[in-house]
């Protein structure tokens, strides 16, 4: 008969040691936790400007894929558009061979070589010089048209294909960028939610009065633009101080860095480029000391950020995520060259 023992309980010497080791680690645990301070206002902000940077690294990448992408499907509408058309072309011209050889035919019967040309295939035809001798000349001109137009086709038809692998390929390049911008903006707000409320509003506060720095009146000293086009471009910009940055945008009414300088040059009915490392190469490049109002001027050595030059050492451009479109001291950033559009 099985025995039923109560199950041994334990001395309080054990549960002392229990509850004491317990303790101790509840205590180290806390203890490293308070040793481990939170980062200050500052260090958060030195993050998230870090973010911010990258993030529009990425934007400029994002812009020249979606320019790119853009570009593709407009010249695959058009190559779709010529391979339609073609065909049309060349159902015609089939259909008035087949007519030749009708009327062949009710004259008396049709040549064997129009017989062997709507059997078989027109190249396959023209590799057979011999047969040639056997078609009246005005039959070999309308064959002649329609091998071509075929080979056309066919040319059409593979580039055609081969743009459009290149736009699946674009695409994917763009959603991943589209990706990585959107998961640093994600963890910049992220390390902002770490500060305190009181800490937010500092921040906000430092950034409103920068924003409303750039709607006061800043001395932009008595340069000139170097042309007419370099006025109307800065002039346009500051009609957007104050216009919030997003990434992407192109105006009217927010831009990022370049969507902001090529947005200006477009309002004074100059064409550049849509990215800032394109744009660096859109005109002639100055230094420093030779800037006047309207030149682009460029930053960091990747080129990922540009703006206009303002005068006085003043720039004019979009920021980054939270700010607007202000002036700024070009000391702010490191400067890489300007350029001035011809």
């Amino acid at each position: 008969m099985a025995s039923h023992r109560r199950p041994r309980q334990p001395g309080r010497a054990r549960v002392s040691v229990l509850t004491a080791t317990a303790a101790a680690a509840v205590a180290i645990t806390s203890q490293a936790a308070q040793a481990a301070p939170q980062p200050s206002k500052n260090d958060v902000k030195a993050k998230v400007d870090k973010l911010y940077e990258e993030a529009e690294m990425a934007t400029e990448k994002y812009n020249g894929a979606k320019e790119k992408q853009e570009k593709l499907e407009e010249e695959v509408s058009n190559l779709q558009d010529k391979v339609a058309r073609g065909q049309e072309d060349l159902n015609d011209l089939r259909n008035g061979l087949g007519s030749m050889a009708t009327a062949q035919y009710r004259s008396g019967g049709i040549d064997p070589s129009v017989q062997l040309l709507l059997s078989s295939d027109p190249d396959t035809y023209l590799e057979r010089a011999s047969t040639l001798n056997q078609l009246s000349g005005k039959q070999a001109e309308a064959l002649g048209r329609i091998t071509g137009k075929q080979r056309t086709l066919q040319q059409q038809r593979a580039e055609a294909a081969g743009k459009l692998e290149e736009l699946d390929t674009t695409r994917e390049a763009l959603g991943e960028k589209k990706r990585e911008i959107q998961g640093k903006l994600a963890r910049a707000r992220a390390l902002l939610n770490t500060l305190t409320a009181a800490e937010r509003a500092e921040l906000a506060a430092e950034e409103d009065r920068a924003n409303r720095t750039a709607g006061e009146r800043v001395d932009l000293g008595s340069a000139v633009p170097e042309s007419q086009r370099a006025a109307a471009a800065l002039s346009a910009a500051q009609s957007k101080i104050g216009a919030p940055y997003v990434w992407g945008a192109t105006g009217p009414s927010s831009f990022d860095c370049s969507g902001l300088t090529s947005w200006a040059y477009s309002q004074a009915g100059v064409g550049i480029s849509r990215t800032s490392q394109a744009q660096a190469n859109d005109g002639t490049r100055i230094g420093q000391s030779a800037l006047k109002p309207g030149d682009l001027v460029f930053f960091y050595g990747d080129l990922h950020h540009v703006g206009l030059y303002a005068g006085n050492g003043q720039i004019l451009h979009a920021p980054k995520p939270g700010a607007n479109v202000r002036y700024e001291s070009i000391n702010n950033m490191p400067f890489q060259f300007g350029v001035r559009i011809g």
